[in-house]
């Protein structure tokens, strides 16, 4: 595989891992700390067994790392630019938002 293809690889996979709506939540949530499945669950107000499985996608893509301590597995992001990257799209999000509201704005004054 050429490098560049390898690299567009990576980033289509990467971004797979990120498209469910809660595993954005998840990396939202670890995005303030490190969390175990109970935490994550109790914040989110979602089943354990749905939260166990988008984490287990988001670790099978190297998204984020669990270490075991005890019974529990203590979830974190793999790379703390996870954050950024989220308050990024967020800010994405934002400017989509007040292009349509002055678009409303216009459509209403016609």
């Amino acid at each position: 595989m050429i490098p560049n293809q390898s690299i567009q690889q990576f980033k289509a996979d990467f971004f797979k891992a990120m498209a469910h709506p809660m595993r954005i939540r998840i990396l939202e949530v670890l995005s303030d700390g490190d969390k175990n499945v109970n935490e994550i669950q109790s914040i989110l107000g979602s089943e354990g067994s749905a939260v166990s499985q988008q984490l287990s996608v988001l670790r099978s893509k190297n998204v984020v790392t669990g270490i075991k301590e005890g019974t529990s597995v203590i979830y974190s992001l793999r790379d703390p630019l996870i954050k950024e990257l989220l308050a990024v799209a967020k800010q994405i999000f934002d400017n989509h938002l007040v292009d349509a509201i002055s678009l409303l704005e216009v459509i209403r004054r016609e």
